[in-house]
């Protein structure tokens, strides 16, 4: 797809405070530090549109994006470790939860993982959850430049035989190489309708 505007819309923590949107919607979520917002921002074409950080946790909120007025993003917080108290990140869970299992707009989750930590039983948690709750979901392996394309190839075999995944359902990405970014709005597009949401 090619971006001519992405922007920020607002940060929320329940759904009385989602955007009021008839864009379908792509979240993405994973482990903190798996680089979530620096792929989104290389999907549009952006430095600093998601906020991205070196210190896990820094996304707190669900923050909702939307690309060239007709579909929405939404940068999920992280699981797992994150520089925050326990008690932030146990509200994190139903937060994120609710945003999963109620949100009519959300076409697809793109469930990130880095590359060079493999699956976490957190990731498949969340794959378990979403197949429970029939949301489609792709998974996508960042910083795929940190390893060797044998080591890259070999993690995303692994990733998509614990997950229960086809080849077609886990991608490599590389935020700072551009590698996998055509790819992932190909398997995007697949899944997202730009028919007018109720």
């Amino acid at each position: 797809m090619k971006v001519t505007s992405a922007e920020f819309v607002k940060s929320a923590v329940e759904p009385s405070q989602y955007p009021d949107s008839p864009y379908p919607e792509v979240a993405f979520a994973g482990r903190s530090n798996a680089g979530k917002s620096s792929l989104i921002n290389a999907l549009v074409n952006r430095r600093k549109l998601a906020q991205t950080s070196t210190t896990p946790g820094k996304t707190r909120l669900l923050n909702f994006f939307v690309v060239n007025r007709r579909l929405s993003f939404v940068d999920l917080p992280g699981y797992g470790f994150a520089n925050v108290s326990r008690s932030l990140r146990s509200a994190w869970r139903p937060m994120v939860e609710d945003y999963l299992r109620q949100r009519k707009n959300l076409c697809l989750v793109v469930l990130v993982l880095d590359v060079r930590r493999g699956v976490s039983e957190e990731d498949i948690a969340l794959a378990g959850w979403l197949r429970r709750h029939d949301r489609d979901f792709l998974v996508v392996l960042t910083k795929s430049d940190k390893v060797s394309k044998e080591e890259a190839k070999r993690r995303l075999a692994d990733a998509a035989e614990v997950l229960g995944l086809s080849g077609d359902q886990v991608l490599l990405f590389s935020a700072v190489k551009g590698l996998g970014k055509e790819e992932l709005w190909r398997e995007m597009g697949k899944k997202i309708t730009f028919a007018k949401l109720a």
